[in-house]
């Protein structure tokens, strides 16, 4: 499957922003899907994940309550909307699959990448 995520930008803190990664290529509902992020200078750190039906989702717990994971199997398509955004969610977002049901936090588990879309949040 070929991920390509979209949607980042320049906004400022408490501000929503929306990110999407379509997926081509293969049975979508094949794949458990998540988003993980990653700020200058850190490694790689999992944001949320939901299982191939979407109706079991993991989240961080720096943005519990704030962001939703959320995917439409009819568009092929995986959604993060984020609010209450803050500076320390800068980061490049990356959206993931896995040829397995369940969701993962684990970015190990994941095979398929998508390409990244920077968010940036200023105070």
């Amino acid at each position: 499957v070929q991920l390509q995520a979209s949607g980042g930008g320049l906004v400022q803190a408490g501000d929503s922003l929306r990110l999407s990664c379509a997926a081509s290529g293969d049975t979508f509902t094949n794949y458990g899907m998540g988003w993980f992020r990653q700020a200058p200078g850190k490694e790689r750190e999992f944001v949320a994940a939901l299982r191939w039906s979407g109706g079991t989702t993991n989240y961080a717990e720096s943005v519990k309550g704030r962001f939703i994971i959320s995917r439409d199997n009819t568009k092929n398509t995986m959604y993060l909307q984020m609010n209450s955004l803050k500076p320390e969610d800068t980061a490049v977002y990356y959206c993931a699959g896995r040829k397995a049901p369940y969701a993962s936090s684990w970015s190990s588990e994941y095979t398929y990448w998508g390409q990244g879309t920077l968010v940036t949040v200023s105070s």
